[in-house]
C-alpha cells in the first residue's frame, strides 16, 4: 500500500491507497515542534493499529519545520521504501503559470493535479483549511493561481480574542440568518458569511476566466461547515490533496 501524508498548518492527514482507492485514513493535529522520532512513532502506531503494510510513501508539507523532521523520519524509519516529497524539481506534469512558481504551496500543486485528473478543466478547488485557498486550474491543467482568504477557524478565534463580549461557538448551521441571540448571530455570520465569500469569489473567477467552469471542488477539513450553503460548489472531495500525492508518486517511479 502507498502511504500519502499531507501536513498542513493545523492538521496532518494520512491515507493509504490500494491502487486508486483509499483503504485507510487518519487525521491528527500538526505540531511544529514534533521531532522526527515522534513522527515515526505516531505514523507507525497508526499503521500498526490497522495492520497496514506499506510499500511506498508520498508526502507534502506547508510547515517548513515539520518538513525537516519529516525528511529525517522518512530516511530513518522508511529508508528502504521509495519515497517522494512534493517540492520544486519533482515531476508533477502541472505547469505553474504564475509569477514565481517557487512560492506555490505543494498542497496547491497536488490539488491542481487531482482536480484536473478527476474533473478536467477549467476547474476551481476551494480548500477549507487554516486559510481558504482557491486553486484555479486551466483547460490544459495549468495552475493559474487563485485567492487566499483567512480560514474559518482562525477567523472565529480572532473574533473571540479581540471582542470582549463574543466567544467561540459550535460551528453549525443556525436556524435562521437573522440571529436572535449571540450564538445564533455568530453562527450565521460564519456559516452564511463564508458561504457567500466562496460563491462571490467563484463567480468572479469564472467571469475573469471568460468560460464555463467544469467543476468547483470543495476539500479540506472545514468544508462541511459551509458546503451545503454554497451554491457554486459542484463536488466534495475530502481527500483531494492525498489523491494528488498518489498521482505525483506514480509519475516519479521508474
Amino acid at each position: 500500500m502507498l502511504l500519502c501524508i499531507d501536513i498542513g498548518n493545523t492538521n496532518t492527514v494520512l491515507a493509504t491507497f490500494e491502487g486508486a482507492e483509499i483503504a485507510h485514513s487518519w487525521r491528527v493535529k500538526t505540531d511544529a515542534r514534533t521531532t522526527a522520532d515522534e513522527l515515526g512513532l505516531m505514523f507507525r502506531g497508526l499503521l500498526a493499529s490497522d495492520n497496514v503494510h506499506i510499500t511506498g510513501v508520498a508526502a507534502c508539507s506547508t510547515v517548513p519545520m515539520v518538513l525537516r523532521s519529516l525528511r529525517t523520519m522518512l530516511s530513518r524509519y522508511y529508508g528502504e521504501l521509495p519515497t517522494v516529497v512534493l517540492e520544486p524539481g519533482v515531476k508533477t506534469g502541472v505547469q505553474l503559470a504564475i509569477d514565481n512558481p517557487k512560492e506555490v504551496g505543494s498542497d496547491r500543486v497536488a490539488n491542481t493535479l487531482a482536480a484536473f485528473s478527476l474533473f478536467g478543466g477549467p476547474s476551481i478547488v476551494v480548500d477549507f483549511g487554516t486559510s481558504t485557498n482557491f486553486d484555479v486550474v486551466s483547460a490544459r491543467g495549468e495552475y493559474l493561481g487563485g485567492p487566499l482568504a483567512p480560514g474559518i477557524e482562525i477567523s472565529v478565534d480572532a473574533l473571540a480574542a479581540r471582542a470582549a463580549q463574543l466567544r467561540k461557538v459550535e460551528l453549525i448551521r443556525p436556524p435562521r440568518v437573522i440571529g436572535k441571540n449571540t450564538v445564533e448571530c455568530l453562527q450565521s455570520g460564519v456559516v452564511f458569511g463564508f458561504a457567500g465569500q466562496v460563491d462571490g469569489l467563484v463567480n468572479r473567477i469564472t467571469a475573469e476566466l471568460g468560460t464555463t467552469v467544469r467543476a468547483v471542488i470543495a476539500t479540506g477539513g472545514l468544508a462541511p461547515i459551509v458546503l451545503d450553503e454554497c451554491t457554486t460548489i459542484t463536488h466534495h472531495e475530502p481527500m483531494l490533496t492525498l489523491k494528488g500525492l498518489r498521482l505525483v508518486f506514480d509519475r516519479n517511479q521508474p
